[in-house]
C-alpha cells in the first residue's frame, strides 16, 4: 500500500518495512529525480513502467504531476485515461490528462511519439527503463547509426529509470498492488521495437546464453561516456568558422557541423555532412541542404540560405 499524504505540501511514499522495502529503496539507489521538493512532470500512460516512474519520484519526495497523453487511437482510450487517473490518485500524486490528434497513417508510432512530446514540457520526466535502452541501440544498429547510435538514449535529468530494468517495474507496481494499464500497441508486431522486444532480444538470449538486454544497456553506456567526450572536444570548434573546420581534425569537424546543422532544424545525413565539410575546406562554393535549403561560404564564413 501506498500512504496518500494528508499535507499538501508531503509526498506520498511507501509505508512498509522489511524485505519488501527492500524493492524500493533498491531502486532508488538507481534513479536521478531531482532534488526533494521539486516538482517532477512525469508522463505517465498508466503502464507499469510510468506507474513505477511515478511512485519512485513520490518516494524521492519530488512534487509529482502524472501528465496522460490521450491520442485517442483506441476505442478504450477514454477508459485508459480514467484508469490512469485512479492509478495516480491512489498513488497520492497531482494528475491531468491532455487530449492530442493522431491521425490513421504511415508512421503511426512516430507520429504518435512526436504528438505525445509535443504535448509535454521539454522537462517532462519518462519512464524509460535500461530494456528500452537496449531496444533503442538494436533499432538503431538495424538503422545504419553511427556511434551515437549505440550511445542509445542519453543519461540525463529527463530519464531518471533509466537503470532500471522492467522486470523490476512490473515487480514494484505488483508490491504497490496497482492494476496497471495494458497497451495493447505494446504487442502489435507492425512495430519495429515490438518485434526487437518479442523476437530480437529473446533470440539473442537464446544464442548467448545470457540476459542480451542488460549487456547492450551497459555498452550504451560506455560508448556514451566516450561520446560526450567527442561533443566537448567538437563544441570547441565553430562550425561556421571554416578556417576553423579546415584545421580541426576531420572526424570533429563532422561532429561540430552534424551539431550546428541539427540545431537549426536540419537533420543531416553522413553525405550531408561531408558535402558541407568540402564547402569548409574550399572544394566547392556552396551546396544543397533537405528542404530546399542552401549552405554557402563566404569570407571564410559558413551560413545557411533559404
Amino acid at each position: 500500500m501506498v500512504g496518500v499524504p494528508t499535507d499538501p505540501g508531503q509526498v506520498a511514499t511507501p509505508v512498509v518495512t522489511g524485505p519488501d522495502r527492500q524493492l524500493l529503496d533498491r531502486l532508488l539507489t538507481r534513479c536521478r529525480f531531482p532534488p526533494r521538493g521539486q516538482l517532477a512532470t512525469c508522463a505517465f500512460s498508466g503502464g507499469p513502467d510510468s506507474t513505477a516512474l511515478i511512485a519512485l519520484a513520490a518516494a524521492a519526495g519530488c512534487d509529482v504531476v502524472a501528465v496522460h497523453v490521450d491520442h485517442g487511437l483506441r476505442p478504450s482510450s477514454a477508459a485508459e485515461a480514467a484508469r490512469a487517473a485512479a492509478i495516480a490518485d491512489s498513488l497520492g500524486v497531482s494528475f491531468r490528462s491532455v487530449k492530442v490528434v493522431v491521425e490513421p497513417g504511415p508512421n503511426l508510432e512516430e507520429r504518435a511519439r512526436a504528438a505525445r512530446r509535443s504535448a509535454l514540457p521539454d522537462e517532462a520526466l519518462t519512464g524509460h527503463t535500461a530494456d528500452d535502452q537496449a531496444e533503442t541501440v538494436l533499432i538503431n544498429l538495424i538503422r545504419g547509426a553511427g556511434l551515437d547510435g549505440v550511445a542509445g538514449m542519453r543519461k540525463g535529468p529527463t530519464k531518471p529509470i533509466l537503470a532500471v530494468r522492467r522486470s523490476e517495474t512490473r515487480a514494484l507496481c505488483d508490491w504497490l498492488g496497482v492494476h496497471v494499464v495494458d497497451d495493447p500497441s505494446n504487442s502489435d508486431r507492425r512495430f519495429v521495437r515490438n518485434r526487437i522486444r518479442a523476437e530480437v532480444i529473446p533470440l539473442m538470449n537464446d544464442i548467448a546464453g545470457r540476459d542480451v538486454a542488460a549487456l547492450v544497456a551497459r555498452t550504451a553506456d560506455v560508448v556514451g561516456d566516450d561520446v560526450s567526450l567527442l561533443d566537448e572536444l567538437a563544441a570547441a570548434i565553430d562550425p561556421t568558422d571554416a578556417k576553423a573546420l579546415t584545421a580541426a581534425d576531420p572526424r570533429l569537424a563532422r561532429r561540430a557541423l552534424r551539431a550546428w546543422l541539427r540545431a537549426g532544424g536540419h537533420p543531416p545525413d553522413l553525405a550531408t555532412v561531408n558535402r558541407v565539410l568540402a564547402v569548409a575546406q574550399g572544394t566547392t562554393r556552396a551546396c544543397e541542404l533537405a528542404g530546399g535549403f542552401r549552405l554557402e561560404r563566404r569570407h571564410q564564413r559558413l551560413r545557411i540560405l533559404p
